[in-house]
């Protein structure tokens, strides 16, 4: 990422907004596209409901999947950080004292 701030417009639930950010355009269009889905879903399984209380149900939506997923990489981690040991274990273990 350059320090350099790119705009790009993005439309998120029927309005424009012009978006400064070092993040490449291409990745601030993707981060909208996610909001603009998640407001969609949430006012189609809510009905009629207003602007900004969709976008903070999207937004709170959008970190309950981020906090899941970043507990799932901590597991992840965990598990393969616990096999490596064991491997490493195993390979000292086949390895004569002396041989390295």
């Amino acid at each position: 990422m350059s320090a350099d701030k790119n705009s790009v417009t993005v439309r998120i639930a029927g309005e424009e907004h012009t978006i400064r950010a070092s993040a490449e355009p291409s990745y601030t269009r993707k981060c909208a596209e996610l909001v603009d889905e998640r407001i969609h879903q949430i006012r189609l399984q809510a009905g009629l409901i207003e602007g900004h209380k969709a976008a903070i149900l999207a937004a709170l939506s959008i970190a309950d999947e981020c906090f899941q997923a970043r507990q799932e990489l901590a597991s992840v981690r965990g598990d393969l950080s616990a096999r490596a040991q064991e491997l490493a274990s195993r390979l000292q273990e086949a390895v004569p004292e002396g041989r390295s």
